[in-house]
């Protein structure tokens, strides 16, 4: 019973000790690979990889033991101290330069630094300013608290996203009295790695919200267009994402210390040979002569033989000898390093006059590696091309809209379409298919119905400081083309807010409710929202990829699907490289709707396996759809990169780029960029999808 009631007791101290741990965890981070107590010892480590500082260790050991040992050990410890202390001055300044300050916190009734937020804290962030931890966005000074954030530092996307504060929290404001009296719990996922991804439930005012990544503020981000901000610290310090992350640091070995490792083991054979050549000549002399003049050259007390003498000789050479190990080399190596990253930084051609910024050596170590480059993996929007979006094309109900790709190179005089009958239009955009327009203004219902999906399924916000000047901030520049293009025929996204989204349709404002959204991800390839009409009716729209969007339209729209396709595949869709996507739309019984929407809502709510949970409720409802038709996004090249390429082929550069793009698609840009040329001898498309039907693919090639 003793026992028994002291594992109680234990057991009942470990909830404590966990919180205690929880409240004690704040935000500092490591970024470095050194500190004031490990760099020593680790440098050192780090410094002993290389043999010839080895060798002058073991050297130095030798040098103490007086029976074989010819010179002073400091003419060993000396040389080496010098070698050992310019490598670690120059590993703590590339070490310091690399580690990221900690900076002051923003404003907020305490002022505080970044590495002092604790878990629990309610924050202020200003216009911008770096995201100092994992935040639950609660308010900020934005229409509907919207709060836009650059995330260039997590994904290398240079375009602002869009984050927003659930309801119940925006009303907060700025108010310090009700925030410091917000007494919301959150129960999440634990830590991970994981960007895109964040489940958790907000239990406030005695009701369970539900939380995604949408609400979530990263470590990394920048606030921007954004006066101020509030948020709750969810996670801090190595719990961030951004920290889950980071790798543990590792020391890097170049080319060049492969190879200076590699001649000093063969200097090491060399000497080796030298020092046993030696000793066995000493001891065959010993043996033959030595032995006999013992009277004029005695044995020392410690050498009973021959043998034993020439084994002392041998060390006593290998001592004697030390000169032929380049320990200096490896100073001459870093001096030489040191010097290439002054000229990187000197470079004029590297100088990139737009922003201003000259070539940046971040570190002296892997300097020389820049000229053995063998592969370059790119990314292909955003890298090679401009990540400027231009609705260019599209397929309705069949008909096929925007000028012929011969066409537009043979009559260059073409007029743009005069979009001055619609005053919310955007003047940037340009179009040169008259009959559009002329579709739109007699009411052609596919069409109507085709610009209302665009104008309605996305997650894009809309601003307008001044009246009839609207502009949007998209998440992604697909989704802005596409709304753009609606506003531009006469379908205008208003604006929006948790529960509606109001459209101008050809001068007339409907407001619809928003009942869903499915979110995309690069699994699902496609995105839906379920809106109820003014009319009263539910419907869902859904755009994606074809592949995808095909498998799940209604057996009746097989010929319509036919010719669609043959306007992505055939037409000038694929020919020009074009970023397409596929448009349908179901109407929804509202019986059925309402069961489904049970299931949403329950899927929402749970913490294990949501994401799955949603997928499954997904697919009941994303299915029997109607096809409206296409769209195709063209995304311009950047200035120089065909040239670019066929400049790394002629230096025997390969090159691997990702794209999301149809084959087709991915073909032709790739022989825009010449990483595919007229002369290639022929192409292969590998379509397995586990490594055994790939490899057999690979074989028979």
């Amino acid at each position: 019973d003793h026992c028994r009631n002291l594992q109680w007791e234990v057991e009942s101290f470990v909830p404590l000790i966990a919180l205690v741990f929880f409240y004690l965890q704040n935000n500092t981070i490591k970024t470095s690979r050194y500190n004031v107590f490990n760099f020593l010892p680790l440098n050192l480590f780090e410094q002993f990889q290389r043999l010839a500082n080895a060798y002058f260790l073991v050297l130095l050991f030798l040098q103490l033991i007086p029976q074989i040992s010819s010179l002073a050990w400091y003419t060993t410890v000396i040389p080496l101290m010098v070698v050992l202390s310019i490598t670690a001055v120059k590993d703590a300044i590339d070490d310091m330069v690399k580690t990221g300050i900690q900076g002051t916190f923003s404003y907020r009734i305490k002022e505080d630094k970044w590495m002092n937020i604790q878990v629990g804290d309610i924050i202020k962030l200003r216009n911008n300013q770096p995201v100092t931890a994992d935040i639950l966005l609660l308010s900020s000074s934005e229409p509907y608290s919207l709060t836009y954030i650059e995330t260039a530092e997590l994904d290398g996307e240079t375009n602002l996203k869009v984050k927003q504060a659930i309801p119940v929290t925006s009303d907060l404001e700025d108010n310090l009295e009700l925030l410091s009296a917000f007494d919301g719990k959150v129960t999440c996922e634990s830590p991970n790695n994981k960007l895109d991804k964040f489940t958790g439930i907000l239990t406030y005012k005695g009701k369970d919200f539900t939380l995604d990544h949408d609400k979530l503020l990263l470590r990394g981000c920048i606030i921007r267009n954004t006066d101020w901000c509030y948020g709750l610290v969810i996670y801090t310090g190595p719990d961030t994402k951004l920290m889950q992350n980071c790798g543990k640091s590792t020391f890097k070995r170049t080319h060049m210390d492969h190879l200076l490792n590699v001649l000093v083991v063969w200097i090491f054979l060399f000497l080796g040979s030298m020092c046993f050549i030696l000793a066995i000549g000493h001891g065959i002399w010993e043996n033959k002569k030595g032995y006999y003049f013992q009277n004029y050259l005695p044995w020392k007390e410690y050498v009973p033989s021959s043998a034993v003498s020439a084994i002392l000789v041998f060390w006593s050479y290998f001592i004697i000898l030390n000169t032929m190990v380049p320990i200096s080399l490896y100073v001459s190596v870093e001096i030489i390093r040191l010097g290439n990253s002054c000229y990187i930084n000197w470079d004029r051609k590297m100088f990139y006059a737009p922003k201003n910024s000259p070539a940046q050596a971040r570190t002296t170590t892997l300097n020389e590696e820049l000229g053995q480059v063998k592969y370059v993996f790119s990314d292909k929007t955003g890298t090679l091309t401009q990540n400027i979006m231009v609705f260019n094309k599209c397929s309705i109900n069949g008909m096929f809209y925007g000028m012929h790709f011969v066409l537009t190179s043979v009559f260059q005089e073409t007029e743009k379409v005069d979009f001055s009958y619609n005053k919310l239009a955007d003047p940037k955009f340009s179009f040169y298919d008259k009959t559009l327009v002329e579709a739109v203004k007699k009411g052609d219902r596919w069409v109507h119905l085709f610009f209302l999906s665009l104008s309605l399924c996305h997650t894009v916000m809309s601003e307008e400081k001044v009246e009839g000047k609207l502009v949007y901030q998209a998440q992604s520049p697909d989704e802005g083309a596409l709304v753009t293009a609606a506003r531009n025929f006469g379908f205008v996204f208003r604006y929006r807010t948790s529960e509606t989204i109001a459209v101008v349709e050809m001068g007339e404002t409907r407001v619809y409710q928003l009942l869903a959204i499915l979110d995309f991800n690069n699994v699902r390839k496609r995105m839906s929202i379920v809106v109820r009409t003014p009319e009263d009716r539910v419907m869902l729209f859904c755009k994606g990829a074809d592949t995808i969007l095909c498998q799940l339209l209604h057996p009746s729209c097989r010929f319509l699907r036919d010719v669609t396709m043959e306007h992505l595949d055939v037409s000038d869709f694929a020919i020009e490289g074009l970023r397409t996507l596929m448009v349908a739309y179901r109407e929804l019984d509202n019986s059925f709707f309402q069961a489904w929407s049970k299931k949403h809502s329950e899927a929402c709510l749970s913490l294990e396996n949501r994401e799955h949970k949603m997928s499954s409720v997904y697919e009941e409802i994303e299915k029997d759809m109607m096809l409206l038709g296409a769209t195709a996004i063209e995304d311009k090249l950047q200035d120089g990169v065909p040239e670019t390429v066929a400049t790394l082929n002629k230096a025997q550069i390969k090159m691997w780029v990702l794209t999301g793009d149809k084959q087709e698609t991915a073909v032709n840009i790739a022989y825009a960029c010449n990483i595919f040329e007229e002369e290639m001898d022929g192409m292969f498309i590998v379509e397995g999808k586990n490594n055994e039907t790939v490899l057999q693919e690979l074989r028979y090639r």
